[in-house]
């Protein structure tokens, strides 16, 4: 559902939620401790469904994840029994905000959530590219690595995110990024894109309205709030227009 930032986040501080948007604030809680819960899994698929071969791409690649994590920190630890709740399906929802979307950049990949998820669910949709940007070689050898075993619609870019835009080159729907940094910087990476037309969706925790307050203190924003489908105080920042309150000066999201 669709809010303005303030009212959204006043009705979710009293308990109320947005009402009549047909996704309810769910709380998960896995039924096992391990990675491989099926109850987490299901959980996870009835609030994004996806294809059986979305689903199969997923279970390769989230397999993989779990054989990484033991030498390579790509998730928190404590997340795994909730992988696929607390980051699959986080992921995924961010599909139905732009639905029409065919090339997405994800800043900060990582461990590949939003990216590789987002590149699975892409892989049958013909023109869809997901640019994975990292600038931890370790972590960009596990993208690629995630983006062999899963066929996804991926190309990864082993680059700091200031580089990204003369690396990409071409026309960008939709901008991402999760748990990357404070929402002022992520506007100022995705500023050159959203000029051109994209759209800019960042998922955000429960400081969400601090961080925009600081992020309007540098640009022009008309940001729209959307409750997490998967609850935990979860917020997505949607922007569709951003502009520098000081076009001459120099602003924290300029080189990463």
């Amino acid at each position: 559902m669709l809010v303005s930032w303030r009212d959204g986040l006043l009705r979710f501080a009293r308990n109320d939620g947005p009402k009549g948007d047909g996704v309810s604030m769910v709380k998960i809680t896995a039924q096992a401790s391990h990675p491989f819960s099926t109850a987490d899994k299901a959980a996870a698929l009835a609030l994004t469904p996806v294809s059986r071969e979305t689903e199969a791409r997923l279970d390769r690649y989230v397999d993989l994840l779990v054989e990484w994590q033991a030498k390579t920190n790509l998730v928190a630890s404590s997340t795994l029994p909730h992988l696929w709740t607390r980051h699959v399906a986080d992921s995924l929802q961010l599909l139905s905000l732009a639905p029409t979307a065919k090339a997405w950049v994800d800043f900060g990949s990582g461990g590949g959530f939003p990216g590789v998820v987002l590149a699975c669910a892409l892989a049958e949709t013909p023109g869809a590219n997901v640019h994975l940007v990292e600038r931890n070689a370790k972590k960009a050898a596990f993208l690629r690595e995630a983006v062999r075993v899963t066929s996804a619609a991926a190309t990864v870019h082993l680059a700091g995110i200031g580089d990204s835009v003369d690396r990409i080159g071409s026309r960008v729907d939709c901008v991402t990024a999760r748990a990357l940094a404070p929402l002022h910087q992520l506007v100022g990476f995705a500023e050159p894109f959203v000029k051109e037309g994209a759209k800019a969706l960042f998922l955000k925790g429960q400081d969400v309205e601090a961080e925009l307050t600081e992020a309007t203190k540098y640009w022009n924003i008309e940001p729209r709030l959307h409750s997490s489908r998967t609850g935990g105080h979860g917020w997505i920042v949607e922007l569709d227009r951003i502009e520098r309150r000081n076009p001459s000066a120099i602003t924290y999201g300029d080189r990463a």
